[in-house]
This record gives C-alpha cells, structure tokens and sequence, in this order.
C-alpha cells in the first residue's frame, strides 16, 4: 500500500514521495515510524490512509496533514495561516544558538530576540539549546505568536515573552534598547514578482510570511536590520535569513547600518543564505 501511495505521489511531483507515503501511514496507524506497525491493520486503515494520500497527492503540505514537524531538536505543531518551519532555517538557528553559548561562556545568561517567529523554531530551539538564554519572540501575526507559545510550552525551560509586532515599529521592544545579545530573524524576503513555484509554499504559506515588501522583497528585512541596530549592546551579534540572490544586497544593507564583521554564510545546499554581523 505504500508503494502504490508512493506511485501516486510522485506521479503527482511531490519531491519525498516515498518519505510521504511512509509518514501518512504512521499517522494513520497513530504511530511514531511504520516499525512500530501493527501485525494486523484496523478495519479503517485503507479508507483513511487513501484520503491522506489523496490529500498530499493535491500538494496539501505533509505537516498540514499530520499537524507538526522536525526542527532540529523539538517537534513543532503547525497550523494553516502559519509558515511551516524549513530545513534550511535550522542553519540559522544554528548561528543564534552559537552565539547564546559565547554568550553563556562569559558568565552571562544572555537576551536573545527572536524577530518574525512564526510558528517558533528558533526561539523554541534556543530556548532549549541554551537553558541559561531568556527569549523574546516576536510576529506580526496573531496566529504565529499563539503557535510559538503553545510550542514554547511543550518542551520549553523557561519563561518565553512572545507578542505580536510590526519589526518595522520603530518603538518595538524599546524596553529592550542596548541590551540584546543575539537578535535573530527568518523574515518574509520574497520579491513580488517571484511567486514560488512549489504549491505547497505558493497555495498554503501565509503571504505575510513569504513578501518582503518592496520591488527587491527586501522592505521587512531592511526594517529587521535598523531594529536589530538599535536593540543590540555593543558586541551583540545579529543573524538573518535571507534568499540566495540576496546575499550581496543584505551585506550592504547591514553594512550600512554600522554593523561590523558583516558575511554571508551558507545553507545545508551550500547556497549563501543568511547573514552575520556584530554591532559595533
């Protein structure tokens, strides 16, 4: 059954259509991997594991279907209306997480912001990464910021300060002004005219979360920038996702707000996707 399933999907272009039709089948069995399969399968099994399939084979995203997904160390709940977490971002999750520690090395707990939440991976995984880390989590949508609470709360160490605000507010976190360690974000940066290819992005991913604003897609990014430049302490490091064609111009913009020791660093495909820099 899975083999068909996996037929129909890649027929359909889903790229992990073998993978898919093995997850849809432990969901549907309401276990964690299909070894922990049972010798006989319920009654309902093939009824229901056909409209999941039939769900994904209409490019329905896989963690739409089963209601979550992996991000580095935690399982994250995702919803409609919320971008789901990539792969990719866990990198940049990675550039935060490095810093928390230096941070922690020094003898300090250090203050980290996390700026376009979403449904929470990187705040989540500093957060329990880095126990000693206070985290601030902050989205422009109701709905993101209600996600990363309740994921905050599932595996979460500590208190999470997460509320809803425009980074393009120049009084946003102004209680935090100078203080901030690591200020990290995976902001919307897509251009207007480069709607994504893949249905799964382009029918079901939040427009708030994927248009940067701006002919370069780069209005939201360059807001990021200037807040980080003004929450940021002296040292503090600042981490930002970006789109590969990109690279050049968020140096530039970085670099112009006075940020030092500015570069771009690469993705799990080795593509320059996210940016580092230290305030001065």
């Amino acid at each position: 059954m899975v083999r068909g399933a996996s037929e129909i999907l890649d027929e359909a272009g889903v790229p992990s259509a073998e993978h898919d039709a093995r997850a849809l089948a432990a969901y549907a069995l309401a276990v964690p991997h299909l070894a922990y399969a049972p010798s006989e399968l319920p009654d309902d099994f093939r009824a229901e594991f056909a409209e999941l399939v039939d769900r994904r084979r209409r490019r329905e995203p896989l963690q739409h279907i089963v209601g979550h997904t992996v991000f580095r160390h935690v399982t994250l709940r995702v919803e409609p209306g919320v971008f789901v977490p990539r792969p990719e971002t866990e990198v940049v999750a990675q550039h935060a997480i490095d810093a928390a520690v230096a941070v922690v090395a020094t003898g300090r707990d250090p203050l980290v912001v996390d700026l376009c939440c979403g449904a929470g991976g990187i705040a989540v995984s500093v957060d329990v990464e880095v126990r000693a880390s206070a985290v601030v989590a902050v989205d422009a949508s109701p709905e993101a910021v209600a996600l990363t609470r309740h994921n905050h709360g599932a595996v979460g160490s500590s208190p999470l300060r997460a509320e809803v605000g425009d980074v393009r507010d120049p009084a946003l976190l102004a209680d935090l002004d100078g203080t901030v360690d690591v200020l990290v974000s995976n902001p919307p940066y897509i251009p207007p005219d480069a709607v994504p290819t893949e249905p799964e992005v382009r029918d079901f991913d939040p427009d708030l979360a994927l248009y940067g604003g701006g002919l370069d897609g780069l209005e939201v990014p360059r807001a990021v920038v200037l807040a980080a430049r003004r929450l940021l302490r002296s040292g503090g490091v600042f981490v930002m996702e970006h789109a590969e064609v990109q690279a050049e111009a968020v140096r530039e913009i970085t670099a112009a707000a006075g940020f030092v020791e500015v570069s771009s660093f690469e993705d799990l495909t080795h593509r320059p996707r996210g940016v580092r820099a230290v305030a001065p």
